[in-house]
């Protein structure tokens, strides 16, 4: 007899190239079977007219703890992320203090453990405090169990630093994710640059900045060999040397996230400090090119970016106010309004950009690091596993996020496609199917 049997549903599995309907059957921790499980089961979950895929991932998330837990903890972040359907989110290091040093790893660990509900893995900095100037621990943090490194809100501006965290990295096996941004470039702007900041009377954070940093990257990438994700693309120019880099052989990936795939520099017109994110919102033309880069697969992954900010915080003046945008409870909705429902890509091709795509991110040939791996659903497997309703259509209210993030510009938008259940090593996290019966 089986533990779950979720029954009926459309099963996409990008990893097996499966995209049928059929059952998936869970026993303990692992998938048991895919396709007409045989026996019983003691859960049976009526999946029927759903989709059925591997648990989603998000390679980007803030969740604050240590030091802004005012903002987000571990608990209330995975939560929320189980809430829109991710089984898996990497924990970005800039807290407070950073996360640059194997106890800081173990501490994120410890904490997603005692909050059972989506997998945490967390991401090391590539420099001591983030500082940009002497490479952290990373071969330690990697033993202790990181998955990655990012100095995530700051790129790492030294060409000499860069190169020797890369020389390293590609030792390791490691990806090194980078925030793409010249800081010289980005002069205390607070939006994007063009008529719209000059208008607004808004310093300007330009395209140039982000294609700088990247194109030099790219060079280093291509002496060391090191596996290197650009986090958060957010222009024309930037999709266009990732393309580049990929039809060049270079081990490079990419992520794109929604409110770059749906929203413009027009939106800051309001001055309303929710539509303030670094990089920041483009323009149509960027956006485009975001969709398109996604649809052919030069932007592998969708990532949230998802950073919560306290209230008081957010309801400063724009120029005041932080960078971010809360919305794992809702990015899955809107990678279909941006994808989906524009057009640009089917179901399957969304649910690779959140599974297959991002888990290769994480995994470490030749290691069992990661528990994020390209298994989909194949027997064996952690049964990670995201239902998926993509006909229901509902309207984002922050002010009932599980996150403690509100910094939401989305209130009141209508989506169509939400997750309906999320199940994490076997156990459901998430179920809103009245459906699911026990025997």
């Amino acid at each position: 007899m089986h533990d779950i049997v979720i029954a009926n549903g459309r099963v996409i599995d990008p990893a097996g190239g499966r995209d049928e309907v059929c059952d998936v059957a869970i026993d303990g921790e692992c998938i048991a079977a895919v396709g007409t499980p045989r026996g019983k089961a003691r859960q049976t979950i009526d999946a029927k007219g759903k989709i059925v895929c591997p648990g989603l991932i998000d390679l980007h998330v803030h969740c604050r703890e240590p030091g802004h837990e005012e903002e987000e903890t571990i608990a209330t972040a995975s939560a929320a992320a189980a809430a829109g359907g991710f089984a898996t989110i990497c924990a970005m290091p800039n807290t407070h203090p950073p996360a640059d040093d194997e106890r800081a790893v173990q501490y994120v660990i410890q904490r997603a453990a005692e909050a059972a509900q989506a997998r945490v893995l967390p991401v090391g900095c590539i420099t001591k405090a983030r500082a940009g100037e002497e490479l952290a621990e990373m071969g330690a943090m990697l033993e202790a169990g990181a998955v990655g490194f990012s100095d995530d809100g700051d790129g790492v501006a030294s060409t000499a630093v860069m190169q020797r965290a890369l020389q390293y990295a590609a030792r390791l096996g490691a990806p090194l994710m980078q925030h793409c941004q010249d800081p010289d470039l980005m002069g205390g702007g607070q939006m994007n640059s063009g008529t719209t900041a000059v208008r607004l009377g808004l310093g300007g954070i330009a395209a140039s900045g982000e294609q700088i940093m990247l194109r030099r990257d790219l060079k280093l990438v291509e002496h060391t060999g090191a596996r290197y994700h650009v986090q958060h693309v957010s222009t024309v120019g930037s999709v266009e040397l990732i393309r580049q880099a990929k039809q060049a052989g270079l081990a490079v990936t990419a992520e794109a996230t929604p409110h770059h795939l749906l929203l413009t520099d027009a939106a800051c017109s309001g001055y309303d400090p929710n539509y303030k994110v670094n990089p920041p919102l483009r323009s149509a033309a960027d956006v485009e090119a975001l969709r398109a880069g996604v649809a052919d697969g030069t932007i592998d992954c969708l990532a949230s970016d998802h950073a919560p900010h306290a209230k008081e915080e957010k309801d400063l003046e724009f120029g005041l106010a932080p960078f971010g945008i809360a919305s794992l409870e809702c990015a899955l909705g809107l990678y279909a309004k941006a994808l989906i429902d524009s057009g640009w890509m089917d179901w399957p091709g969304l649910i690779a950009r959140l599974t297959t795509g991002p888990a290769a991110v994480l995994v470490r040939p030749g290691t069992d690091a990661g528990a994020a791996t390209p298994q989909g659903l194949a027997a064996g497997a952690p049964a990670d596993v995201t239902l998926i309703d993509p006909g229901k259509r509902w309207t984002v209210r922050p002010a009932k996020f599980l996150s403690k993030g509100r910094n939401c510009p989305y209130d009141g938008w209508r989506l169509k496609g939400r997750a309906t259940a999320t199940l994490v090593g076997g156990r459901t996290i998430l179920c809103n199917l009245p459906a699911s019966t026990m025997i």
